[in-house]
């Protein structure tokens, strides 16, 4: 059922984006209904199975000051597209705020996923940054590494010095691609 709405506001989102700006009255924080308890569940499965699957961002895990996991991200597009999900920031076994992942986007695409992705910050400088903008469009800001296979296996303790690295995982669908630049990471509140 999440999934489903998922999809159709991530299909929202496309639509939105093909609207001129000053036509859009489309708040999306509103528009998802998952509780905070299921946004908890969902995260900490998440981060779970990601720790099972891929050992460095285990390791990463024990050296980061805050993890922001989206433990479901849909995306959708056909020319323009969006993708939109919602997460957890945690310090340690905490749970200290709520995000939301968006992304409009345009060119040559077709096709729906659905995938998650976790946030290790690694540095002060970088949860002061997401506490202090109450968001954060990723690009802008404290660096943020896309791990890959490649870039796994070279991470150690003495190589970790960028301020945030980030897991793509659970990667479901037909679209080709996924980048995380652009992805605008705002403050939610959840009940």
């Amino acid at each position: 059922m999440t999934n489903r709405r998922q999809f159709l506001l991530a299909l929202g989102l496309v639509a939105a984006t093909a609207l001129p700006m000053s036509t859009m009255t489309y708040d999306a924080a509103s528009a998802a209904t998952t509780t905070a308890q299921e946004l908890n569940r969902d995260a900490d499965q998440a981060l779970q199975m990601l720790y099972r699957t891929n050992p460095t961002a285990m390791q990463l895990s024990k050296s980061a000051k805050a993890v922001l996991v989206f433990p479901n991200i849909v995306k959708a597009g056909l020319v323009f597209g969006g993708s939109y999900g919602e997460g957890v920031l945690k310090k340690g076994p905490q749970v200290v705020g709520y995000y939301n992942s968006a992304s409009a986007s345009w060119g040559l695409q077709a096709g729906a996923q659905s995938y998650g992705y976790a946030v290790f910050l690694m540095t002060d400088k970088a949860v002061d940054y997401l506490n202090k903008t109450q968001g954060w469009e990723v690009g802008v800001g404290p660096t943020v590494v896309v791990v890959d296979e490649g870039i796994a296996k070279n991470l150690s303790s003495t190589t970790l010095k960028d301020d945030a690295y980030a897991f793509i995982f659970d990667q479901k669908g037909l679209m080709a691609g996924l980048a995380l630049e652009g992805t605008k990471i705002s403050h939610i509140k959840r009940s």
